[in-house]
């Protein structure tokens, strides 16, 4: 049986090289020949698509969605997920999480990738429960990083405990390109091991060894790889699909794809690449390799935000203290994976450390938040001191954060009643409420354009 592949070209490779800027028009005259060449699935909804077609593109993300279903009839859609937090950037009580789970096999979705950035499998239950309820494939990914936390056993009891919950699949998200060739070979054993699931391995081309790592993974008994088409490939994004599969022809992993329709396909996407390296979408900068990832174990997008945020205090001479800043705060913190928002709340306050000259003088509220517990368990404890410093008296939370959070559909519904003009608007309205208002707002308005326009095409046709 050979490997499968999981084609990103329509989400996270334009998330990732061009801040998910890639509008509809784009990919739907493509989707004929890309259903036709027997992927895994294609990843094409979730992550920032949602929020980047309201704030940026101008587009409804449901009818995005309704699009690429009619345009892939024979392919699995499959999109990403950020459990309790769903797309947002906060927790939703758990009729949120559910609705928008059934709107969303509703319109077309078949897997799901549900994902906790601190790696608390109760995040991730409300989603996995509604995916299997609605007949969805539930794909849990484990957020991958290292730490003394994150041994081998570590991983095999993960999969076990993830097997149990229900779940279909596990993917190894590698968002920051950590995982090197033979530590991805160890890694997949292991999971395998502790589960009898499918396993999934997704990483990022940062730090230059993901082919590889692919490599090892497929090698060990990795499943299913994720690839982008090679004009958005690479750099920040994944590794290209043309060459994973002819690295994997005349193999026991071969793929089974066809070349030539890939090249049809490739040569698609081709212009589009130049129009936005033209343009300044896509800055070169991503595109070559950064070693610095490796070193310190930093994501790519958290160490140009340490850097903007140094020069915004005209302090880029501190860059090298907070380098070593972070791990000492990610350590007090528990050790939680770097990934949005974990890295960003680690990455901010290890700044506030250097350039206070003081640890924890000043602690945001997002800090605080992680300490009390309010985004969920870490893998280690935190650290006592810098917890009291940090919150004082006061008692954190031990119990899922969702449990603390009434029903939120019926207040939702009320707020937004005069935009609605399909089930789904409200559920733009919960994740993004000022984006979707603005959003619905700008859609009224194109629509009395139109009503404009036709009845003036009436009128001239049928004069008074």
């Amino acid at each position: 049986m050979g490997v499968k592949i999981t084609e990103t070209v329509l989400r996270d490779a334009h998330q990732s090289l061009i801040a998910t800027r890639m509008p509809i028009e784009e990919m739907l005259p493509i989707l004929d020949k890309m259903d036709k060449v027997g992927y895994h699935s294609i990843e094409c909804w979730g992550g920032a698509t949602f929020d980047a077609c309201l704030r940026f593109l101008k587009e409804d993300p449901w009818e995005r969605l309704r699009k690429l279903r009619a345009g892939l009839p024979n392919t699995k859609l499959q999109m990403l997920f950020r459990g309790q937090n769903i797309l947002g950037y906060n927790h939703y009580a758990d009729d949120v999480v559910e609705y928008f789970t059934q709107k969303t096999i509703a319109n077309g979705m078949d897997i799901i990738r549900i994902f906790d950035c601190l790696n608390d499998l109760r995040n991730l239950e409300t989603a996995v429960k509604a995916t299997k309820k609605e007949g969805g494939h539930a794909q849990i990914a484990l957020c991958y990083t290292l730490g003394d936390a994150y041994t081998m056993d570590y991983w095999k009891d993960i999969a076990r405990r993830i097997e149990e919950m229900g779940a279909d699949s596990i993917c190894i998200k590698d968002m920051a390109g950590l995982l090197i060739p033979y530590e991805a070979e160890k890694l997949v054993k292991a999971l395998k091991a502790g589960s009898k699931l499918p396993i999934q391995l997704h990483t990022h081309y940062t730090s230059g060894v993901a082919s590889m790592t692919y490599l090892k993974a497929v090698e060990a008994g990795c499943d299913i790889i994720d690839t982008a088409m090679s004009p958005l490939a690479l750099g920040t994004s994944q590794p290209a699909t043309e060459v994973m599969v002819e690295t994997f022809k005349g193999t026991e992993y071969d793929t089974g794809l066809d070349m030539g329709l890939l090249k049809e396909i490739g040569d698609y996407f081709r212009p589009y690449r130049e129009e936005v390296l033209k343009n300044g979408l896509l800055n070169p900068k991503v595109l070559g390799v950064n070693i610095n990832t490796l070193m310190y174990q930093v994501p790519g997008g958290m160490l140009s935000n340490l850097v903007s945020q140094l020069k915004d205090a005209h302090q880029e001479d501190k860059y090298q203290a907070v380098l070593e800043e972070v791990p000492r705060v990610r350590k007090d913190f528990g050790e939680p994976p770097l990934v949005t928002p974990s890295s960003q709340i680690v990455g901010t306050q290890a700044v506030l450390n250097v350039l206070q000259g003081e640890r924890y003088k000043m602690v945001t509220k997002e800090s605080k938040k992680i300490l009390m517990g309010e985004f969920g368990q870490t893998v280690k404890p935190f650290n006592p001191e810098v917890q009291k410093k940090c919150i004082g008296d006061a008692t954190p939370i031990t119990c899922r954060p969702a449990d603390l959070i009434e029903p939120q559909l019926p207040k939702l519904k009320e707020e937004c009643k005069e935009w609605v003009q399909q089930d789904e608007d409200v559920l733009s309205y919960a994740l993004f409420p000022q984006v979707a208002t603005d959003f619905f707002k700008y859609r009224q308005a194109q629509q009395k354009k139109v009503d404009v326009a036709s009845a003036d095409v009436k009128n001239a046709a049928y004069p008074v």
